[in-house]
């Protein structure tokens, strides 16, 4: 029974310290990689959905990526959109547009490293090939 106990601690030792791992609170930059990344996610599949109203067509582009300063301007302009408030989804996206901005220039302000001002780059952007398998 002993060796059987032991291993038994042993092993709810181990899964506490990887729950303990995974509570860590998220540095400003990871919150603004994801933030940034659920926001374009959201707005590919708001282009895509069967129940679409015709603004949303013309919404402005929003591929984010955080190490591009123009993606500040590209924030403001879909957030100061005025087209579409009528539809949730964009009413909710641009409230997390907002937030991702306010994140930026507030809280992550010096933590953030912009690599590039290329403002095209998040117009037109250029993706990973997807795996044909």
């Amino acid at each position: 029974k002993l060796p059987t106990r032991k291993m038994l601690l042993s092993l709810i030792a181990l899964l506490s310290a990887a729950l303990l791992a995974n509570a860590a609170p998220p540095t400003c930059y990871s919150r603004v990689l994801s933030l940034s990344k659920e926001i374009t996610e959201s707005f590919k599949e708001l282009q895509t959905s069967k129940a679409e109203d015709p603004c949303v067509e013309t919404l402005p582009r929003l591929y984010l990526d955080i190490h591009n300063y123009c993606v500040l301007a590209k924030l403001r302009e879909f957030v100061a959109y005025p087209r579409c408030e009528r539809v949730l989804e964009v009413s909710e996206l641009k409230e997390k547009a907002r937030s991702l901005y306010t994140i930026m220039i507030s809280y992550c302000r010096r933590d953030l490293v912009f690599l590039t001002d290329d403002c095209s780059a998040l117009e037109n952007p250029v993706l990973p090939p997807s795996d044909p398998s």
